[in-house]
Protein backbone atom coordinates (compact mmCIF):
# COMPACT_ATOMS: atom_id res chain seq x y z
CA UNK A 1 0.00 0.00 0.00
CA UNK A 2 1.22 2.94 -0.96
CA UNK A 3 1.40 6.42 1.73
CA UNK A 4 -0.33 9.20 -0.18
CA UNK A 5 1.98 12.94 0.22
CA UNK A 6 0.67 16.38 0.55
CA UNK A 7 0.71 16.30 -3.07
CA UNK A 8 -1.97 13.26 -3.12
CA UNK A 9 -4.02 14.69 -0.86
CA UNK A 10 -3.89 18.19 -2.67
CA UNK A 11 -4.95 16.58 -6.04
CA UNK A 12 -7.99 15.01 -3.83
CA UNK A 13 -9.05 18.03 -1.89
CA UNK A 14 -9.08 19.80 -5.48
CA UNK A 15 -11.19 17.66 -7.33
CA UNK A 16 -13.96 17.72 -4.11
CA UNK A 17 -13.74 21.33 -4.26
CA UNK A 18 -14.12 21.64 -8.50
CA UNK A 19 -17.20 19.12 -8.51
CA UNK A 20 -18.79 21.44 -5.23
CA UNK A 21 -17.93 24.27 -7.57
CA UNK A 22 -19.92 22.50 -10.38
CA UNK A 23 -22.05 21.06 -8.19
CA UNK A 24 -23.29 23.78 -5.91
CA UNK A 25 -26.68 25.25 -7.11
CA UNK A 26 -26.98 28.88 -5.25
CA UNK A 27 -28.11 29.47 -1.69
CA UNK A 28 -31.44 30.49 -2.63
CA UNK A 29 -32.51 27.12 -5.19
CA UNK A 30 -31.11 25.07 -2.09
CA UNK A 31 -33.57 26.93 0.55
CA UNK A 32 -36.41 26.28 -1.91
CA UNK A 33 -35.75 22.84 -2.98
CA UNK A 34 -32.72 20.60 -1.49
CA UNK A 35 -33.85 17.62 -1.53
CA UNK A 36 -33.50 17.20 -5.76
CA UNK A 37 -30.02 19.62 -5.34
CA UNK A 38 -28.79 17.34 -2.47
CA UNK A 39 -30.01 13.95 -4.51
CA UNK A 40 -27.04 15.22 -7.42
CA UNK A 41 -24.66 14.71 -4.55
CA UNK A 42 -25.52 10.75 -3.97
CA UNK A 43 -23.24 9.62 -7.46
CA UNK A 44 -20.29 11.60 -5.88
CA UNK A 45 -20.32 10.39 -2.50
CA UNK A 46 -21.11 6.61 -3.01
CA UNK A 47 -17.93 6.46 -5.67
CA UNK A 48 -15.57 8.43 -2.62
CA UNK A 49 -16.84 5.81 -0.20
CA UNK A 50 -15.63 2.93 -3.16
CA UNK A 51 -12.41 4.67 -3.52
CA UNK A 52 -11.46 5.09 -0.01
CA UNK A 53 -12.72 0.95 0.46
CA UNK A 54 -10.41 0.34 -3.03
CA UNK A 55 -7.58 2.46 -1.89
CA UNK A 56 -7.26 -0.21 1.30
CA UNK A 57 -7.91 -3.11 -0.49
CA UNK A 58 -4.39 -4.74 0.37
CA UNK A 59 -3.42 -7.22 -3.23
CA UNK A 60 -5.24 -7.76 -6.31
CA UNK A 61 -6.21 -6.08 -9.39
CA UNK A 62 -8.30 -3.48 -7.36
CA UNK A 63 -5.45 -2.97 -4.91
CA UNK A 64 -2.68 -2.21 -7.71
CA UNK A 65 -5.41 0.12 -9.43
CA UNK A 66 -6.12 2.08 -6.38
CA UNK A 67 -2.30 2.17 -5.32
CA UNK A 68 -1.17 3.30 -8.98
CA UNK A 69 -3.53 5.74 -8.91
CA UNK A 70 -2.81 7.28 -5.61
CA UNK A 71 0.99 6.78 -6.57
CA UNK A 72 0.43 8.92 -9.64
CA UNK A 73 -2.09 11.91 -7.79
CA UNK A 74 0.65 11.97 -4.71
CA UNK A 75 3.31 12.21 -7.49
CA UNK A 76 0.70 15.11 -10.30
CA UNK A 77 0.19 17.03 -6.44
CA UNK A 78 4.02 16.94 -5.01
CA UNK A 79 5.29 18.10 -9.05
CA UNK A 80 2.03 20.88 -8.54
CA UNK A 81 3.29 21.96 -5.09
CA UNK A 82 7.18 22.44 -5.84
CA UNK A 83 6.41 23.96 -9.69
CA UNK A 84 3.12 26.36 -8.94
CA UNK A 85 3.71 27.46 -5.41
CA UNK A 86 7.38 26.47 -4.01
CA UNK A 87 6.45 23.57 -1.84
CA UNK A 88 8.23 20.49 -1.11
CA UNK A 89 7.73 17.16 -2.84
CA UNK A 90 7.57 14.12 -0.87
CA UNK A 91 5.97 14.75 2.63
CA UNK A 92 3.89 11.86 3.88
CA UNK A 93 -0.17 12.81 5.17
CA UNK A 94 -1.36 9.41 5.77
CA UNK A 95 -1.96 7.45 8.38
CA UNK A 96 0.10 5.31 10.59
CA UNK A 97 -2.61 2.55 10.34
CA UNK A 98 -5.23 1.75 8.38
CA UNK A 99 -8.19 -0.79 9.01
CA UNK A 100 -7.69 -3.60 7.14
CA UNK A 101 -10.17 -5.55 5.05
CA UNK A 102 -11.45 -9.34 5.96
CA UNK A 103 -11.84 -11.83 3.02
CA UNK A 104 -15.10 -11.01 3.01
CA UNK A 105 -14.51 -7.72 3.50
CA UNK A 106 -12.83 -7.43 0.05
CA UNK A 107 -15.56 -9.64 -1.04
CA UNK A 108 -17.42 -6.63 -0.97
CA UNK A 109 -15.60 -4.49 -2.40
CA UNK A 110 -15.42 -6.53 -5.47
CA UNK A 111 -18.86 -6.44 -5.88
CA UNK A 112 -18.99 -2.92 -5.55
CA UNK A 113 -16.23 -2.55 -8.61
CA UNK A 114 -18.24 -3.99 -10.29
CA UNK A 115 -21.30 -1.95 -9.62
CA UNK A 116 -19.05 1.06 -10.45
CA UNK A 117 -18.17 -0.14 -13.67
CA UNK A 118 -20.91 -0.79 -14.75
CA UNK A 119 -22.52 2.53 -13.51
CA UNK A 120 -19.83 4.61 -14.87
CA UNK A 121 -20.81 2.87 -18.67
CA UNK A 122 -24.57 2.94 -17.93
CA UNK A 123 -25.39 6.02 -16.14
CA UNK A 124 -25.30 9.49 -17.00
CA UNK A 125 -23.22 10.11 -13.84
CA UNK A 126 -20.30 8.55 -14.94
CA UNK A 127 -18.00 11.30 -14.88
CA UNK A 128 -19.43 12.38 -10.89
CA UNK A 129 -18.42 8.12 -10.56
CA UNK A 130 -15.02 8.43 -11.66
CA UNK A 131 -14.13 11.81 -9.99
CA UNK A 132 -15.78 10.40 -6.66
CA UNK A 133 -13.45 7.54 -7.22
CA UNK A 134 -10.47 8.88 -7.26
CA UNK A 135 -11.37 11.31 -4.85
CA UNK A 136 -11.98 8.80 -2.51
CA UNK A 137 -8.60 7.14 -3.76
CA UNK A 138 -6.76 10.32 -2.73
CA UNK A 139 -8.55 10.88 0.37
CA UNK A 140 -9.02 7.25 2.22
CA UNK A 141 -5.60 6.89 3.73
CA UNK A 142 -4.55 10.61 4.25
CA UNK A 143 -4.53 11.76 8.14
CA UNK A 144 -6.99 13.81 9.75
CA UNK A 145 -10.21 14.58 8.35
CA UNK A 146 -9.51 13.86 5.20
CA UNK A 147 -9.29 10.43 6.11
CA UNK A 148 -11.61 10.67 8.49
CA UNK A 149 -14.09 7.75 7.09
CA UNK A 150 -11.77 4.98 6.17
CA UNK A 151 -12.25 3.20 9.45
CA UNK A 152 -16.11 3.21 9.59
CA UNK A 153 -16.69 2.31 6.07
CA UNK A 154 -14.27 -0.38 7.03
CA UNK A 155 -15.94 -1.73 9.36
CA UNK A 156 -19.27 -1.48 7.82
CA UNK A 157 -17.93 -3.76 4.55
CA UNK A 158 -16.25 -6.22 7.11
CA UNK A 159 -19.45 -6.39 8.45
CA UNK A 160 -21.56 -6.84 5.66
CA UNK A 161 -19.40 -8.99 4.48
CA UNK A 162 -19.37 -11.43 6.87
CA UNK A 163 -23.24 -11.56 7.30
CA UNK A 164 -24.07 -11.75 3.47
CA UNK A 165 -21.38 -14.36 3.31
CA UNK A 166 -22.51 -15.86 6.63
CA UNK A 167 -18.73 -16.07 7.68
CA UNK A 168 -18.50 -16.68 11.13
CA UNK A 169 -15.55 -14.03 12.46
Amino acid sequence: MNAVTIGGVTVGLAILIYYVVLWWPGRKALQTAPLPHLSRLAPFLAAWAYGVLAVLTVGGLVGWIADTTLWVSSWLGDVALVWGVGGQAGQAAGGATYQPLTQTGGAVVLLLTVAVIAGVKKARCGRDLKLGAWCGICLGTSAGIAGFAAVPLAEAVNWTGATVFGVIV
